[in-house]
């Protein structure tokens, strides 16, 4: 008996809280008198997801696919980012099968976005929403994201082989 081709990835990404910028998570902008500090818009748990997709398939990490050398990336939405990611995937003939995430942040509280974050990773990684989960912990005060300094996620997904699919042509460059 033939096994599927499944390959699972773990993804982890932090960036420190600072004043004068936005707070974006899973491409949601949510009001907060901080956000997070980074060369893009610091979106730490798309970060996550698209760390994890690319360890699934043994593609590196997006520092060396997106450097903060490079200035094309500065401010750049992360769910660009991560339909890039998305499409290097499906280049190689892989699709998500379910993508499970948790941001980690004392504040502000995230339950009332976390909706909204699922609908937009769904979205750029080709899965009904039923198959992205988006959860928020605190750390009890404690670390540096439990002190407020910074927020942090975590992220799992698996990748299944499409039958059929090999890799093909490139994928255009952000």
């Amino acid at each position: 008996m033939r096994m599927p081709d499944i390959r699972i990835g773990h993804g982890y990404d932090v960036h420190r809280l600072v004043e004068g910028r936005r707070l974006v998570l899973g491409g949601v902008a949510i009001p907060f008198d901080k956000g997070l500090l980074g060369h893009s818009d610091a979106d730490v748990l798309t970060h996550a997801v698209m760390d994890a997709v690319l360890g699934a398939l043994a593609l590196g990490d997006i520092g060396s696919h997106f450097p903060d050398s490079d200035e094309k990336y500065r401010g750049i939405d992360s769910l660009l980012l991560a339909a890039h990611v998305y499409a290097l995937a499906a280049e190689k003939g892989y699709a998500v099968s379910n993508i499970d995430a948790t941001v980690i942040a004392q504040l502000p509280k995230l339950a009332p976005y976390t909706a909204e974050m699922r609908s937009n990773l769904a979205k750029v990684f080709g899965v009904p929403a039923d198959r992205v989960n988006v959860k928020a912990t605190t750390e009890e005060g404690l670390g540096f994201t439990g002190s407020g300094e910074a927020i942090a996620a975590h992220a799992a997904v698996l990748m299944v082989k499409q039958p059929g699919k090999s890799a093909s042509g490139g994928v255009k460059p952000v």
